[in-house]
């Protein structure tokens, strides 16, 4: 990746950021957790997982815990949550999924995100984060390459993104590079973006 291409990326994640945590405390916050809360289930009934990765919202995410709970009632899958580790931790920079039954979880990641300390899972359809997102199935995320990382390991896992409509971008805006992996699907409160 080139200076100017990381330099533009973190400059553009740190604008959608903070415009995300601005809105997410605002009124149509809640319409659209629960707009795209339906589409989300209506995606995991056609894909049927047999173990669903979720992820731990923070900074404004949609939550997908509630939709996930259904999912592991009315499909019968398993859930699974992200435990991710840091570049100086023993096991270096790295991300698996741990077991997860959808009770409060009291113990945290090497990024100190809430995750049970439980056995390893291996999820045939994760959903994603986006802190942006092309029509495409590109997503800008964090910048620590996690997911990206994860699902070049597991290519035959389905990725779902999970957006807010305004973290939408043009091509031109968010370039894919050779480390991205596309999602399958993108949805936002609008539904499943084509």
């Amino acid at each position: 990746m080139s200076s100017s291409s990381s330099t533009s990326r973190h400059a553009l994640r740190q604008t959608l950021l903070q415009a995300r945590e601005a809105w997410a405390t605002g009124p149509q916050a809640e319409l659209d957790q629960a707009a795209l809360h339906d589409h989300l289930l209506e995606v995991l009934d056609q894909l049927e997982p047999d173990c669903l990765g979720l992820y731990w919202p923070i900074r404004g995410e949609f939550n997908p815990r509630p939709a996930a709970l259904e999912a592991m009632a009315s499909l019968n899958c398993r859930l699974a949550l992200p435990w991710a580790t840091k570049k100086d931790s023993p096991e270096g920079l790295s991300m698996t999924y741990r077991q997860w039954k959808g009770e409060d979880v009291t113990t945290v990641d090497g990024c100190g995100i809430p995750c049970p300390d439980t056995a390893k899972a291996e999820p045939d359809v994760v959903l994603v984060p986006c802190v942006g997102f092309t029509r495409t199935g590109f997503r800008l995320g964090y910048g620590g390459g996690y997911f990206d990382r994860w699902l070049a390991a597991h290519p035959h896992v389905t990725a779902v993104g999970l957006a807010w409509r305004e973290a939408e971008l043009t091509a031109e805006q968010l370039a894919a590079e050779a480390h991205d992996h596309g999602l399958a699907l993108v949805v936002t409160p609008d539904g499943v973006v084509d």
